[in-house]
This record gives C-alpha cells, sequence and structure tokens, in this order.
C-alpha cells in the first residue's frame, strides 16, 4: 500500500488521529527541520505518519540510528519500520513515552512532532510535554507544527513546564496552511546581588 493510500485508508477510519485532510507537505517538513543538523541526533520524532519529516531529517544528514519514531498507528509504524531499518521505531502512544523510553535513557537534541494537539485533550497533550520535554537535553527544542492561528500549547502548560514557544515560521504552500512553532527552555532567571 502505497504511503498516500494508507493516509487516506487512516484518514477515513479514524480522522481525529491523524488531524490532517492531506500529508504534511515537502516546504512543510523543510521549515520544521531548518534548524537541525547532524549533530542534533539524537532526535524524537512524535507522531511521523508517512515518514516526510523522517525523510527530511535525513536529508539534513542526520543518522537515521539517531532516530527514534513513535507512532500510535500499527500501519504506519510498520511502515516506517521498513521505510527507515535503522531507526527505532516504536508503535506506541506518544502520551506513554515513559513506558516505552526510560528516564535514565540518553536526552535527545530536539523534538520534531506531527501530533494533532489541538484534537488531543489537555490531559493527554500535558503527558506528551511532560514526556518529551524531559527528555531534551540542555539547549534542545520541541519543534511542533499546527493548522491553528497560535500554538497549540497553551501559555499556562508552558509556564508549568518552564518553556516557552515562539514561532519559527509560516508555510503558506502546504495544504492547508501550516504554522511551526519552536519550544525551548526557558533560561533560569539571574540571582540578583544583594544590595546592588
Amino acid at each position: 500500500m502505497s504511503n498516500t493510500s494508507l493516509f487516506m485508508r487512516t484518514l477515513l477510519t479514524n480522522p481525529r488521529m491523524v488531524g490532517a485532510i492531506a500529508p504534511s507537505g515537502p516546504i512543510l517538513a523543510d521549515l520544521i527541520t531548518s534548524e537541525v543538523n547532524p549533530s542534533s541526533g539524537p532526535i524524537l520524532e512524535l507522531g511521523p505518519g508517512t515518514g516526510v519529516f523522517t525523510e527530511a531529517l535525513l536529508a539534513r544528514g542526520v543518522r537515521e540510528s539517531d532516530l527514534t519514531l513513535v507512532e500510535f498507528s500499527a500501519d504506519f509504524a510498520v511502515m516506517l519500520q521498513r521505510r527507515f531499518p535503522d531507526a527505532r521505531v516504536l508503535c506506541a502512544n506518544a502520551a506513554r513515552l515513559s513506558a516505552h523510553i526510560p528516564p535514565e535513557g540518553p536526552l535527545f537534541g530536539c523534538v520534531i512532532s506531527g501530533l494533532p494537539l489541538l484534537n488531543m485533550s489537555p490531559k493527554a497533550v500535558v503527558a506528551i510535554l511532560d514526556g518529551a520535554l524531559s527528555r531534551l537535553r540542555e539547549g534542545g527544542a520541541l519543534y511542533q507544527f499546527t493548522y491553528g492561528m497560535r500554538c497549540p500549547v497553551p501559555h499556562r502548560l508552558l509556564d508549568r513546564f518552564g518553556f516557552k514557544a515562539t514561532l519559527h515560521g509560516r508555510v503558506l504552500r502546504n495544504f492547508p496552511p501550516a504554522r511551526v512553532y519552536k519550544i525551548v527552555r526557558r533560561k533560569p532567571l539571574r540571582q540578583s546581588v544583594v544590595g546592588a
């Protein structure tokens, strides 16, 4: 089955899981991976679907063996394992990362997320953020795309985890148009010096 056929079948059977009406395009893949390079690894990708972002990561020189792909759909996971045999493909719920990626494991240089956060419950979003952000190494970032008009992670959740989001860019030529947000840890506030 082709990537497009598999995408369409999944869209028809479980539209909330897919969260899009078409696979992500190459321009969006280029934007969401634009700051990634081989030294960014290891990399965690959440919701890789048909592997459009995965291909973009490899095109930027990231080693396939540095990729951990977490995909909920068994059909997509099987297809991803065939296409990217050296990557670690986990057929798992991204809201339960700790059950599949031990906290004492290596920290990731970045997280690329294709998850439809706007279609998920607040509880699931919190679990996903907790799992992903706690596994970012110092200076790492989570890149999240959305079809919405603002960051799909509410400010109160960003504050709770000590992170901030900035608009990384827009892709008007994607169908539908998309935005990419970069989520990074806030720098700690400098301690004020007594008497200063």
